[in-house]
């Protein structure tokens, strides 16, 4: 991304003064201009030329046009290259000049907004990018956040304003900033004018929820953090007025530090076309080479005997250089191998397969009303290839609505609704839920069932209404009241909201805030609590804490947070009831509810003075001020008294049991990484079906040391092993990890495993030394689940599974946790939730809903894959049959670079007469239905294997077309070598062999890509047959007499297209070829079908046989017949499927299914293949790909 300002030297730290650009000019701060734009009208041409041939291909068509300006080497003229090369060029000039005119009118329409600049004491209308650092800015309600400021004043009580962030982060709930006390006075233009405080804070960096500074003022020092803050990209909301120091602008804003480029991502399939495509230049230099060879010989030995009608050129003094000249002329006319279309089509069918993916109905979600969108279009073949999935859990498997379910006070849960027996009542037997009649502000949504909990807090239990207290004030949540008594709580996430609202509903009304109070409805009656301190929560923390002073002036901390931090916190007197609140934890984990643990702590005045005195020095260090606020904040959490724990419910989203189950179906491996507790992710986990009861054994490693986790690793390996042995598998188990025997015996083990792991375990387990040890266990199981893990960890498991499986990974989350994970991946999937936009933006593709997994990856991943590799093979096919005749001619005459066809059909060829046919392939072809691939997940799985395109269905192509190529040159030549035409003249003249092996190679091409096509549409009909007369209709025309009236240099061969097919014996020759070239094609297809089918050539088959079915079943329906009824289940004689469905375990059904398909053969022969590939690719230490042999 090019900007406005000079690249300057990194700066150490910013500091800025209010009110002098002078001084502030002296640091060359960037300016608030912005370009995201490339070029300009005087840069375009030559800059997008220059990074058009970065690309080896143009680059190389480029050199091969050069070589065609020299008139001793080409036989070919320049139009032939230059033609598609302009086109190529051309189309993507345009593209990238479209995609830049918009950048450039973005960049205008935002750089020339309009903002109120404070100058020499007077507000003036300053355009955005005149705005400089230092300079203060007034802001009104609505109005976008020019630049990064220090938010000075407002027309808010206590220096308040409330933003919008959503172009920062996606989320669209409000947040309030806060003026520091010192500037919050500095309301009117006098007084700002006036003030010349500065600021010394962090340098430009791209941290939004970070911001470290201090404001020099009246030789006072004041302590700046991200509250103070408004960044670019904001909105300010609900606030009148406010006015900002600039402290950041232009390029130097967090939200342009945060617009880095994403790593750009490869498909296998085109680095494995990047090195066929260096093979195939290769094997044209041996070409080049052979011809050449060939051709000095000929001159030398033959050629010198003609030099009378036949003279060299005058530089040619030599054979030797003869053939020389004929390497560089071979070059040029073979180069049709790797023609320049290759690029472009590939681009067309993924932009194709992009629409088909925005395009899908079935993947729009109503509720939303959010369609899926492919954000890339260079991906869409490799989601046919997956192998693992890394889901988050919040939001990806479960909704992300959270609804307060349970709670624990002071050692008794509640919950849970009883029958008159003592019976815990089920969903549907349970009564009407709790009636908060008595409450006028409880919000009408919130449900809750045991009567228990409101009865505690009508009788005035003290421990009922602290919990509510504490969830009532400890929170950050914005209160708005529109109408009276109807309020709207603003909250960061869904879990505060849930509990405010709880708090809410028991008569515990948070109603308002200031900087320094909180106002409460207890029970009726407004109590407004001052607001001393508020230790925020955070990913390290894991907990946030309020420090209060209620009206009596007693001072209390109040605490919520994981329990995992909380309960390591607590006082010791609290032991018995920390062993009863531990158990209630344990089984709402156990149900799959999220839990916070409650506590609170007394503190005297005096020791808060002193603690308050220590938080304001540690807030204003210039370094290491987070880690000195952490531990003064650790200090004064600590011997805290519990309260209980609450408990959360995060329903899973529909549709996850069914998706999970028909990927795991389709052998793909699917590892949930969530910051939730064990218990929670492991309950997760059998409600999404990725852990059942069937499976032989669930490990979970739970290690707090290196030697622990290894220690449990080995007795996870060694139970698997054992079991293997059990069964037969008579494999020993190796103490010592090495190379990809043990990996592939592992992937291998009898039965079904999981893993779970902590997050201090994983961390031990990612170690270098024991990453291997981790990856080879968990590779070997079926599902594996990591709880409590970071963002950070949650990246580094995909890179280690990237690094040593040859294996395509796909990454899918909704939150800004998960946006480090999906940028590793592979793919990466973003779902548009409630934790705003961020995973979105970072992702490939987005939609709305968990289960659209499945559609993305079996029909359309599926399909993309198929038809990429199915274009690919023709497309190389075509190309070799079409040039290879060029070497064979070359040994007919005398090497001397003659090409066999005229040149405007080699111009015309591939972008022409076999362009169309091949995109519509690539672009509509299906082997089965969308109901099919979802029905029969297994045809996922030669996706997986690499089995459509890899190294030796290339060779086979170009055999193919080399094949062709040979029937296509000697078939006319011995024809022609002894044919007349009707009337008795020669038929064997240059011009005729010509249009007759040109018509059989258009012919032959035509009829394979028939045969290829899988799926026939009205489109296809009209591209192959079309192209077909489009070639026959310029034949004519090239040699008319029209043509020749115009340009008789050029088109000298008037009616000689005419004359030649007008001989039966041409045709014939035509029909010969095709017949000859296409037969074996058509035999070996059909001995493979009957012989060794595919998996989609079976459930193809079991579709025409249910087509009959319903045919013969309707004609029989016609014919009618009178008589008895009979029970069904008299013609069963066998136990029936009840069971088996009510057990759940039918999930598996529809693919087991297909045994009673297939042959034994090829079901053999796809495994074989597995493992073959996890002798070789699945190993951590294994070598380079090897070619698969089927």
């Amino acid at each position: 991304m090019a900007l406005c300002a000079k690249k300057r030297p990194p700066e150490e730290e910013r500091r800025a003064r209010a009110n002098d650009r002078e001084y502030n000019e002296r640091f060359q701060y960037a300016s608030n201009c912005i370009k995201t734009s490339k070029y300009n009208i005087l840069t375009f041409l030559p800059v997008n030329l220059f990074e058009q041939f970065q690309e080896v291909a143009n680059t190389y068509f480029l050199f091969l046009l050069i070589l065609q300006l020299i008139p001793q080497i080409s036989s070919l003229s320049w139009f032939t290259t230059i033609v598609p090369l302009v086109l190529v060029l051309t189309i993507t000039a345009v593209k990238d000049a479209t995609d830049d005119y918009f950048r450039h009118k973005s960049d205008n329409q935002v750089n020339n907004r309009q903002s109120q600049v404070l100058i020499n004491g007077i507000l003036q209308q300053e355009q955005w990018m005149n705005v400089c650092v230092g300079d203060i800015i007034k802001l009104e309600n609505n109005q976008f956040v020019a630049a990064d400021l220090l938010l000075l004043s407002s027309s808010e009580p206590h220096g308040l304003c409330y933003i919008e962030t959503a172009e920062l982060d996606g989320e669209t709930n409000m947040k309030v900033r806060q003026a520091i006390p010192v500037t919050s006075e500095l309301g009117d233009i006098s007084k700002l004018a006036k003030f010349d405080g500065e600021v010394i804070c962090e340098p430009p960096n791209n941290k939004l929820d970070k911001f470290s500074g201090t404001l020099y003022w009246k030789e006072n020092k004041f302590p700046l953090s991200n509250q103070n803050m408004l960044l670019r990209g904001c909105v300010l909301r609900n606030t009148e007025w406010c006015f900002g120091l600039v402290i950041f602008a232009g390029p130097d804003t967090k939200l342009m530090q945060n617009s880095g480029r994403t790593k750009f991502k490869r498909t296998s399939i085109d680095r494995l076309m990047n090195t066929l495509v260096l093979w195939i230049f290769g094997f044209l230099v041996c070409m080049g080479v052979i011809l050449a060879i060939g051709n000095a010989i000929w001159e030398h030995e033959v050629g010198t005997r003609f030099q009378v009608y036949l003279p060299w050129d005058e530089a040619v003094d030599s054979a030797f250089f003869s053939g020389f000249l004929s390497f560089w002329s071979y070059i040029i006319i073979l180069n049709t191998v790797v023609p320049i279309s290759l690029y472009v089509s590939v681009e067309v069918i993924r932009l194709g397969h992009s629409y088909f993916i925005n395009w899908d109905k079935k993947m729009f979600c109503m509720k939303k009303r959010t369609p899926a969108e492919a954000r890339t279009t260079t991906l869409n073949e490799e989601l046919g290839q997956v192998e693992y999935i890394f889901s988050d859990k919040t939001g990806t498997l479960t909704q992300n609505i959270m609804v307060f379910n349970k709670c624990s006070i002071n050692g008794r849960s509640y919950g849970d609704v009883f029958d008159v027996l003592g019976h815990k009542a089920e969903l549907g037997e349970r009564p009407e839920p709790v009636n908060f009649s008595f409450n006028p502000l409880a919000d009408k949504k919130f449900l809750f069932w045991d009567p228990t909990l409101l009865e505690a807090v009508k009788m005035g239990d003290p421990h009922t209404h602290e919990f509510f207290r504490l969830l009532s004030l400890c929170h950050t949540v914005m209160s708005e009241e529109k109408n009276e008594g109807e309020l709207y709580y603003k909250a960061q996430s869904p879990d505060e909201g849930a509990l405010v609202t709880a708090a809410r509903n028991f008569g515990f009304v948070f109603r308002s805030r200031t900087p320094k109070t909180i106002t409460v409805h207890e029970m009726g009656t407004a109590i407004t609590y001052q607001l001393l301190a508020i230790l925020d929560f955070n990913n390290i923390r894991k907990r946030m804490s309020v420090i209060v002073r209620n009206p009596e002036g007693k001072i209390r901390l109040y605490c919520k947070g994981a329990d995992t931090i909380l309960l390591d916190r607590l006082h010791h007197s609290t032991q018995e009831l920390l062993n009863t609140t531990t158990d209630h934890l344990n089984e709402y984990a156990g149900e799959g509810l999220r839990t916070l643990v409650l506590a609170y702590k007394d503190l005297d005045e005096e020791y808060y003075e002193e603690w308050a005195e220590r938080r304001l020095q540690a807030s204003l260090a210039q370094d290491s001020r987070e880690d000195r606020l952490a531990s003064i904040y650790e200090e004064v959490e600590s011997d805290m008294m519990l309260l209980g724990a609450t408990a959360i419910e995060d329903k899973l989203q529909q549709g996850v049991p069914e998706t999970i189950a028909l990927l795991t179906l389709a052998n793909i491996k699917i590892w949930v990484l969530t910051g939730d507790k064990q218990e929670t992710a492991v309950n997760i986990g059998y409600s999404c079906k990725m852990l059942t009861d069937d499976m032989t054994e669930v490990f979970i490693v739970t290690g707090h040391t290196v030697l622990e986790v290894r220690e449990e690793l080995r007795k996870a390996r060694e139970k698997m092993m054992d079991s293997s042995r059990s069964v037969g598998n008579g494999f020993t188990y190796q103490e010592k990890l090495s190379s990809s025997k043990l990996t592939s015996v592992l992937e291998a083990v009898a039965g079904e495993y999981a893993l779970v792991i902590n997050g201090h375990s994983l961390a031990h387990a990612l170690e270098a030394d024991m990453e291997l040890e981790f990856l080879e266990t968990a590779c070997a199981c079926k599902a594996v689940i990591c709880c409590r893990v970071t963002p950070l960890q949650k990246a580094q498991v995909v890179e280690l599974v990237k690094k040593y499986k040859k294996a395509v990974t796909l990454a899918i989350g909704d939150g800004a946790n998960d946006v480090s994970m999906i940028k590793t991946a592979h793919i990466g999937v973003g779902i548009s939730g409630q934790e705003g936009i961020q995973a979105v933006l970072a992702s490939d593709y987005s939609f709305s809903q968990f289960k659209f997994l499945q559609r993305l990856l079996l029909v359309h991943g599926r399909w993309s894959y198929l038809r990429m590799c199915k274009f690919l093979c023709y497309f190389f096919y075509k190309n070799f049959a079409f040039t290879m005749v060029h070497f064979w001619f070359g040994f007919f005459c005398g090497f001397s670079a003659q090409t066999v066809y005229d040149q405007y059909f080699i111009t015309l060829y591939n972008i022409v007469y076999t362009s169309l046919p091949v995109l519509a392939m690539g672009v509509f072809d299906q082997d089965v239905p969308e109901q099919r691939s979802m029905e029969y997940p297994k045809l996922y799985e030669p996706g997986q294997l690499n089995l459509l395109f890899n190294k030796r269905e290339f060779f086979i192509c170009i055999a193919q077309g080399i094949y062709t190529s040979v029937l296509m040159f000697f078939i006319p030549y011995g024809v022609f070598a002894e044919a007349t035409r009707d009337d008795g003249t020669q038929l064997a003249d240059y011009q005729s062999f010509a249009v007759t092996v040109a018509t059989s190679l258009v012919i032959v091409v035509s009829v394979q890509i028939g045969l290829d096509t899988g799926y026939w549409t009205a489109i296809n009909h009209f591209f192959i047959w079309g192209s077909l007369a489009v070639y026959f209709a310029i034949l004519f025309a090239m040699h008319s007499n029209g043509l020749f009236d115009m340009f008789p240099n050029q088109f000298r061969f008037v009616g000689n297209a005419q004359n030649t097919l007008a001989q039966p014996t041409v045709w014939l020759t035509i029909v010969l070829t095709t017949v000859v070239c296409i037969m074996p094609v058509v035999a070996f297809r059909f001995l493979r079908l009957n012989l060794k089918p595919d998996l989609s050539d079976t459930v193809r088959y079991t579709q025409l046989v249910r087509k009959k079915q319903k045919a013969q079943h309707r004609c029989m329906r016609r014919v009618g017949r009178t008589g008895s009824r009979r029970s069904g289940y008299a013609f069963s004689h066998q136990e029936g499927f009840g069971e088996l469905i009510m057990s759940g375990k039918n999930m598996r059904l529809s693919s087991l299914a297909l045994s009673g398909f297939t042959t034994r053969s090829s079901s053999s022969w796809i495994e074989s293949l597995r493992r073959k590939k996890s002798d070789s690719a699945s190993s951590p230490s294994g070598g380079a790909d090897k070619p698969l042999k089927g």
